[in-house]
């Protein structure tokens, strides 16, 4: 995000993006220090209690832990052509206007830890929680990242375009914790420390678990992190104080959602996770891999087939579209929308598991506010429930499936939890669906994407347990309709 458009914006160190794409294009992330090695054997990361102190020490007082100074010009996101007239995809495929009929997401704080916030007119109820990159209140987005993530949340409807975020009564709670365009004053070059501040880029995995800490303490209700913190398996991952921090979280009733992370090529994120289960993983990703504490987002392309950028791993809960991403424009004083990012090469999309994520975030808005009477737990659990479930059940690279607001929202669901190691998730009644024309034929899903996913083994109940069409309707208008990443 954040820099000069003539390099890209990627660094090597504990904080950074996951992918070598250029700005806001790339989710947000970090490498962690240490020598090169074979990856060895890991399991499900153990939460030290103890390691909490740290990010409390922190928590109440945002600020850098030391002097910073900006080295790289912000970002310029962009729009290409006029405000778009009809709802984009990713949204599309949500059906929010059905969703909208129980839920939109009022009386919920979610929380966007990230590279700040700008306030923009469709983001009315942002509040600012504070910066651990600079002396701002957080209301700042020098990087171009967080004020999309925000708006892919909770940005509010207008009538000059089809663009809304997915819980648009929702507030936002912004806390800078990262920017690529800053650095400590006294940094030059590279040094490669454990924990220390990469060599672009000012954050680390210690801030980002004071700022997870300061969002509970100020009432967030959800969580968005779309940042990763990545290492080969084996590699000392330095995060024990953001495992502490996302439990302390979960203890107190607040669903904390992440992005799984981007593949790079080169860095601790570029082996990619293709075996199955534990025994497969070559590259763990923080704080995604701190299920059941987290809500792990992976990214799917428009047409259903999985992204090929998007980190695979046993901790993935959920998929949402990742990419043709449009959302608000992060320039200060910006008013309109975005869809890419000017580069010194052209314009790049805005794509990733980054954007992926904040539709889960609005999911989970969405259904506390339906369900307050939920836990954390429950509302996660309802989320992978009622998504659309690869053909032999829960996935490495999609976990349990598409998110589904709809069904997420109506679902009578049984008592007993899902279980993370089933083969094949427990089949769930039809959810009620609102009266009026079926919606499913103006949205992508369908048969294009069932086809791309059963091809790659996925199967053909992605789309399929929640969201029935009508007999009589039409399957080929909605192959056509697919549309192609």
């Amino acid at each position: 995000m954040p820099a000069s458009a003539s390099r890209p914006f990627c660094s090597s160190g504990p904080l950074r993006r996951t992918s070598a794409v250029i700005a806001a294009a790339v989710v947000l992330g970090l490498s962690v220090f240490g020598p090169p090695a074979p990856a060895a054997a890991v399991g499900p990361p153990r939460i030290d209690p103890g390691a909490l102190g740290a990010a409390q020490a922190l928590s109440g007082r945002p600020a850098p832990l030391e002097p910073t100074e900006q080295r790289s010009v912000c970002a310029e996101p962009v729009l290409n052509g006029g405000p778009p007239a009809e709802v984009p995809v990713s949204q599309a495929v949500l059906d929010l206007p059905s969703a909208w009929q129980f839920s939109r997401g009022a009386g919920q704080k979610v929380a966007v830890i990230d590279t700040g916030v700008n306030r923009h007119p469709r983001l009315p109820a942002l509040q600012a929680g504070g910066d651990y990159v600079s002396g701002t209140d957080g209301t700042v987005d020098c990087d171009g990242h967080g004020t999309l993530v925000a708006g892919i949340i909770a940005a509010r409807p207008s009538p000059d375009d089809a663009f809304a975020g997915v819980a648009p009564e929702a507030e936002i709670l912004t806390i800078r914790q990262l920017s690529l365009a800053f650095e400590a004053k006294d940094r030059r070059g590279s040094q490669e420390t454990p924990g220390a501040i990469a060599s672009a880029g000012y954050g680390n995995v210690l801030t980002l678990a004071a700022a997870v800490v300061r969002a509970v303490d100020l009432g967030a209700t959800v969580i968005n992190i779309s940042e990763v913190a990545c290492a080969a398996a084996g590699i000392d991952t330095v995060d024990e104080p953001l495992g502490a921090a996302v439990k302390y979280a979960y203890d107190r009733n607040v669903v904390v959602v992440a992005a799984a992370g981007n593949l790079q090529t080169d860095g601790a994120c570029k082996a990619q996770n293709t075996g199955s289960g534990w025994p497969g993983v070559q590259t763990v990703a923080s704080p995604a891999w701190f299920d059941p504490y987290v809500l792990s987002v992976a990214s799917v392309d428009p047409n259903g087939v999985v992204s090929e950028l998007s980190l695979n791993g046993p901790w993935i809960g959920v998929a949402a579209i990742g990419r043709q991403i449009v959302s608000l424009d992060s320039k200060p004083g910006g008013v309109g929308l975005v869809d890419g990012v000017q580069t010194a090469e052209g314009i790049s999309p805005i794509e990733g598991t980054s954007f992926a994520a904040p539709y889960v975030a609005g999911l989970a808005a969405l259904v506390r506010s339906r369900f307050p009477e939920l836990t954390a737990a429950q509302v996660i659990d309802r989320i992978k429930r009622t998504a659309h479930a690869p053909g032999p059940g829960r996935d490495d690279r999609i976990g349990h499936g598409l998110i589904d607001p709809v069904a997420a929202l109506t679902a009578e669901l049984p008592d007993q939890p899902i279980s993370e190691g089933a083969d094949v998730p427990s089949p769930m009644a039809q959810p009620w669906r609102p009266p009026g024309p079926d919606p499913l034929p103006r949205r992508i899903a369908a048969i294009g994407a069932i086809t791309c996913l059963a091809v790659l083994g996925i199967g053909t109940a992605l789309w399929i347990p929640f969201r029935r069409r009508d007999d009589d309707a039409d399957i080929s208008d909605l192959d056509q309709e697919a549309t192609e990443g």
